[in-house]
């Protein structure tokens, strides 16, 4: 039976796919409506994670310079956020569908895949691919062995990769990468009153958050670059959002758990921001140690998202500007899995129906008018192809 855009939407969102569970059933689902069409579906597996998969596949001739249309099946959590619907049920209401990822980033997983169907019945001249990964949304790590099995599968480089993200249709040619890492203080625990003879593990790590925002306010300060200047904010960041520690009110801090991350220009490096901020947390333990050798600091590295730079001429900039006749400058300082296409030889763009302000809220929607718009945007696409 032929499914709509609509029957594919409804299906995928049906999935709880929050990035801390499974993605299996839908990949299942995936999977099934693949070989309905008689399309060969590639699985893969997460190495140390065989609840998760990726899935990608390839229509038309095997030959380069084709288009992968690349998305996430992972969602962000619904916990404690305030529903008028059931989140894993589309509704449609007032010109709006209501649900967990239809915006970020469902509604183009399912454009994609019944773009599929058009594509079979046209006279394609270079491949059409679709590539589904896992774990977007905890850092973009399910990319780079999506991208390095759909090579070891034999699939022929594609020209051009179009990330679907919400971007309003826009084209979004640039975004700042991210790093993050999870640091562990250990101290050592003295009564409060003698202080002095013990580490405060919360203490000690508080040295190192006040230097994240003296560091914040100086890039704030300083003249942005030329490509700093076409981001907001136009300066590397850096964060932390979650802090835990200690034992009670009166004993100096035995550990203290923090995640620290930044987002930094695509004109700067991460290996420049990660020197520099080991160099502060050695200073900092060096200062503990003194105090009670036994103290640390642990850093363990949880992600790393390359940013996605402005490319010169860039075959996918000029598909999608064509298509959509979007000549405006656009880019945002969220990271996606561009990065990794670009870093991965691709020419890649960001391009997708909804706006990114829904992603991540209660009562998630994407409009009836953009994903009617994505529609058309993927059958010129597949049209491109027929040239």
């Amino acid at each position: 039976m032929t499914q709509t855009p609509r029957d594919i939407l409804n299906a995928l969102v049906s999935f709880p796919t929050v990035s801390r569970d499974t993605n299996v059933p839908l990949i299942d689902w995936v999977e099934t409506y693949l070989t309905d069409l008689g399309v060969r579906a590639h699985r893969m597996p997460k190495a140390d994670d065989p609840t998760k998969h990726a899935i990608f596949c390839s229509v038309g001739p095997e030959v380069e310079g084709g288009i992968v249309l690349s998305g996430h099946t992972d969602v962000v959590p619904v916990d404690g956020q305030n529903w008028s619907s059931d989140p894993w049920t589309v509704v449609e209401k007032d010109g709006k569908l209501y649900g967990r990822g239809t915006c970020d980033m469902k509604g183009f997983d399912a454009l994609a895949l019944h773009a599929l169907q058009y594509a079979l019945l046209s006279d394609l001249k270079r491949p059409l691919q679709i590539a589904l990964s896992f774990d977007e949304e905890i850092g973009c790590t399910g990319a780079p062995p999506l991208i390095n099995a759909m090579a070891d599968a034999g699939l022929p480089k594609a020209q051009a990769a179009i990330i679907g993200e919400p971007s309003m249709m826009a084209c979004v040619t640039g975004h700042k990468g991210s790093d993050g890492f999870n640091l562990h203080f250990k101290g050592f625990e003295v009564h409060s009153s003698l202080m002095h003879t013990g580490v405060n593990a919360i203490m000690e790590g508080a040295k190192l958050i006040d230097w994240a925002n003296q560091v914040n306010a100086g890039n704030a300060a300083a003249a942005p670059s030329a490509v700093a200047k076409i981001f907001n904010p136009p300066w590397t960041t850096l964060h932390v959002g979650l802090i835990e520690g200690g034992t009670a009110h009166n004993i100096t801090a035995g550990d203290c758990h923090f995640a620290l991350d930044f987002r930094l220009i695509p004109d700067e490096t991460a290996e420049d921001w990660l020197a520099r901020i080991r160099a502060k947390v050695a200073e900092i333990e060096a200062q503990m140690k003194a105090v009670a050798p036994s103290s640390e600091i642990i850093v363990t590295p949880m992600f790393g998202v390359p940013p996605l730079r402005p490319e010169q001429d860039g075959a996918a900039e000029h598909l999608v500007r064509r298509i959509t006749g979007d000549n405006a400058t656009h880019v945002v300082s969220y990271g996606t899995e561009a990065g990794h296409f670009q870093a991965a030889g691709y020419s890649a763009v960001v391009c997708g129906p909804g706006d990114i302000s829904q992603a991540h809220q209660a009562d998630e929607y994407l409009s009836v008018a953009q994903f009617e718009a994505g529609e058309a945007f993927l059958r010129r696409v597949i049209d491109s192809l027929c040239d």
